[in-house]
């Protein structure tokens, strides 16, 4: 292919459950690439056009599925070669809750897989997973992992530090809160004194990563941790958007010992309309563990990808929120 990637698909269909979202439409993408037929199983097909394009004429088919209905996710994996599950939440609303999307959900595509004689499952997990975790976003991540690996024993776990990339929820957000807040950046980002260490890796090496497992046999029944070359403390990653957007901020630090009250008023932010919550106290609870990759897992280098740097792409998308975007002058 004109990229220098194999088609590797080979016309085969691999379903992608959340391929709308952030790291969806990224495997989607790559997928296309790969020369995959791709049914992106999405809950609003209507919202998920724009992943048409991403594909030869007729390659990309939108399919409307939700992962707490059975009969859609059956009807999703009919004539499937491979399944790929992206679906998570950052947070709790409404119908959508951690356990029925992130364990519940991930249960019911292995369980559907399994019937339809699917054994080439890739799950998006997270580092930090853990069926004992006092979080429940990281409990149910883990009893997520459990029940897909009890459905299809071959599956593939991939677990990713934090996600950047263009459409990312992290240095976006984060740049968005500190142009609309000045002075200060909301107490809770810094929660613990900022110390809780990171290791971003980019969405395009997810997709990647993705795209590898799919087709080595040697992954299959493996977990592997994804990050990227380097480790940061949530305080360094922040005072790097400020840097790289010109704004001007203080970081003010917020012990744990006040945290809880911080989420719950994040929480209360996001039950009004059109807003999500700054933090929430799960979240707060994440904050207390590092999420980096462990010293004994498989990475992506297992996988035969180098990963890329923050430094070499954060800068392009967040140069809308400098004062005169991309022509603005950074300080060296």
């Amino acid at each position: 292919m004109s990229d220098g990637k194999s088609a590797d698909g080979a016309g085969k269909l691999a379903v992608v459950f959340g391929g709308s979202g952030f790291i969806g439409r990224n495997v989607v993408r790559e997928l296309g690439k790969r020369g995959w037929r791709v049914r992106a199983a999405v809950r609003r097909p209507h919202h998920a056009q724009f992943l048409r394009p991403m594909g030869a004429v007729g390659q990309i088919q939108l399919f409307q599925a939700n992962v707490r209905h059975r009969p859609s996710v059956a009807r999703a994996l009919e004539g499937a070669d491979a399944v790929v599950n992206l679906v998570g939440l950052l947070f709790q609303q409404g119908a959508q809750s951690f356990s029925r999307v992130q364990a519940a959900g991930a249960a019911l595509i292995a369980d559907c897989a399994k019937a339809a004689g699917v054994d080439t499952f890739i799950h998006m997990s997270a580092i930090g997973a853990d069926p004992e975790s006092d979080s429940l976003y990281a409990r149910t991540k883990g009893e997520a992992e459990r029940a897909v690996r009890a459905s299809v024993p071959s599956a593939t776990i991939l677990r990713p530090s934090v996600v950047f990339g263009p459409e990312d929820q992290f240095f976006n957000k984060f740049a968005s809160m500190a142009s609309l807040v000045p002075p200060f950046l909301p107490l809770p980002i810094l929660i613990g004194g900022g110390v809780t260490k990171f290791q971003p890796v980019y969405v395009d090496d997810v997709a990647d990563a993705v795209a590898a497992a799919l087709v080595k046999p040697e992954a299959r029944g493996k977990t592997y941790e994804l990050g990227g070359p380097r480790v940061y403390t949530f305080r360094q990653l922040l005072e790097f958007m400020l840097a790289e957007t010109g704004l001007k901020r203080m970081l003010l630090p917020a012990p744990f010992a006040v945290a809880p009250a911080l989420g719950l008023a994040g929480e209360v932010i996001g039950a009004l309309p059109f807003l999500t919550p700054p933090i929430t106290r799960d979240q707060v609870t994440l904050l207390k563990r590092d999420n980096i990759v462990a010293a004994d897992a498989l990475t992506l280098a297992d996988l035969g990808l180098t990963p890329e740097t923050l430094e070499a792409i954060v800068p392009r998308y967040l140069a809308r929120f400098r004062k005169y975007g991309q022509f603005a002058e950074r300080a060296a």
